[in-house]
C-alpha cells in the first residue's frame, strides 16, 4: 500500500486533524513530519453515549488517538520533552492508550537555551516580529542546520550530550550574556534535565524511517500529517512570515525517511474562506462585522495560538 500525505494549503488551520482522524481507522500508521509543539489540531471524537469528547494536540500526532494505529514523530520534527510528557500523561489520564507511539532517534530536542532565545530575539524586533510562538522552535532548526543540534539519540549518552550541551552554550551563553542581558542556564542544569527523560523515552525511539518503510514493503498504509501549511512553509511560503520547516509534500519524505517514489497521494486540505495565525501579509483580510461573524460561526481559535 502507499505512503498518503495530508498537507494545509493555505495558512494553517484547515483542519488536517480532522481529516486525519477520518483516515486513522483506515491506516496503520500515522507520521508527524515536520514542526514542534508550534503546530496544533483538534481533533472531536464521538463516545458510546452519544457525547463528544475534545483532544487538542500541539506534538503528539492524531493518529494516537485511533486504536491499532501506530503513531510516529518523525526525523523532521523538534522535540519539547516536557510537552511531549504532558501530552501523553493527559491522554493516559483520559484513557488513551499511547504504547505504540515511537519517535526518531534523528528527531532534534528543543533544549532550554532556545526557548529563551526564541522570545528574546523575538521580542528585541519590535515592529519587525516574524510572529513566532516562542517555544524555541527556530533556534532548534538552527541548530540543525549549524550541526549543533541535540538529536533524541544524545540523551542515552551522557558524555555525549554533555559535549554538545558544553559547544552550544560557549557560544549562546555569550550572546544571552553579553547581548540580551540574560543569565544561561548551565552545561549542568541543561543536562541534567535532558537526561532525566531518558529511561522513559528509552522505549518509544527507534529507527522510524527504516520502521516506515518495512510497513510499506508488507502492505500496510502510512499517512503523513502536516503541522502548519503550505503558505507557511520556510521555502514556498510567504517569507520571512513563515515557520522553521518545510510543510509540503516534499518536507513529509525528508521528515519522515520514506523516498518520494512511496508517494502515491497528497491530500490538500482547504476551508472555504482563509485565515491566518501570526505576523505577515494577509491581503483579503476582513477586518469588519463580516469578518468577525466568519470568526464567531467558525470558531476561528488555534488549537496553539
Amino acid at each position: 500500500m502507499p505512503a498518503i500525505a495530508i498537507i494545509g494549503a493555505q495558512w494553517g488551520d484547515e483542519g488536517k486533524g480532522k481529516a486525519t482522524d477520518v483516515l486513522g481507522s483506515r491506516v496503520d500508521y500515522v507520521v508527524k513530519f515536520n514542526g514542534g509543539n508550534n503546530a496544533g489540531h483538534t481533533v472531536v471524537i464521538g463516545q458510546e453515549d452519544g457525547s463528544s469528547e475534545k483532544y487538542a494536540l500541539h506534538l503528539l500526532p492524531s493518529g494516537i488517538l485511533t486504536p491499532g494505529c501506530t503513531p510516529v514523530i518523525g526525523n523532521g520534527v523538534v522535540v519539547d520533552l516536557a510537552v511531549l510528557f504532558e501530552e501523553l500523561e493527559g491522554l493516559v489520564a483520559r484513557g488513551v492508550d499511547v504504547s505504540r507511539l515511537k519517535i526518531s532517534a534523528n528527531a532534534h530536542v528543543i533544549a532550554d537555551y532556545n526557548r529563551t532565545l526564541d522570545k528574546i530575539t523575538e521580542r528585541f524586533l519590535g515592529s519587525r516580529k516574524i510572529g513566532t510562538t516562542g517555544r524555541g522552535i527556530g533556534p532548534t532548526y538552527a541548530d540543525k542546520m549549524n550541526r549543533i543540534g541535540i538529536r533524541i539519540q544524545d540523551i542515552f549518552d551522557e558524555k555525549i550530550l554533555r559535549q554538545k550541551v558544553e559547544g552550544v552554550l560557549e557560544l549562546k551563553g555569550q550572546v544571552l550574556t553579553k547581548i540580551y542581558n540574560r543569565r544561561p542556564a548551565t552545561v549542568d542544569e541543561t543536562v541534567e534535565e535532558l537526561l532525566a527523560y531518558a529511561d522513559r523515552l528509552r522505549p518509544m525511539v527507534c529507527d522510524t524511517g527504516l520502521l516506515l518503510n518495512q510497513a510499506l514493503d508488507r502492505g500496510e498504509t502510512v499517512l503523513l500529517e502536516a503541522g502548519q501549511a503550505t503558505l507557511l512553509d520556510v521555502d514556498h511560503g510567504t517569507y520571512p512570515f513563515v515557520t522553521s520547516s518545510s510543510a509540503t509534500s516534499g518536507g513529509a519524505c525528508t521528515g519522515s525517511g520514506i523516498p518520494p517514489t512511496r508517494l502515491e497521494t497528497v491530500i490538500g486540505i482547504v476551508k472555504a474562506y482563509t485565515t491566518r495565525v501570526g505576523e505577515g501579509p494577509f491581503p483579503t483580510e476582513l477586518n469588519d462585522d463580516a469578518g468577525e461573524h466568519l470568526r464567531k460561526v467558525g470558531a476561528e481559535y488555534g488549537t496553539t495560538t
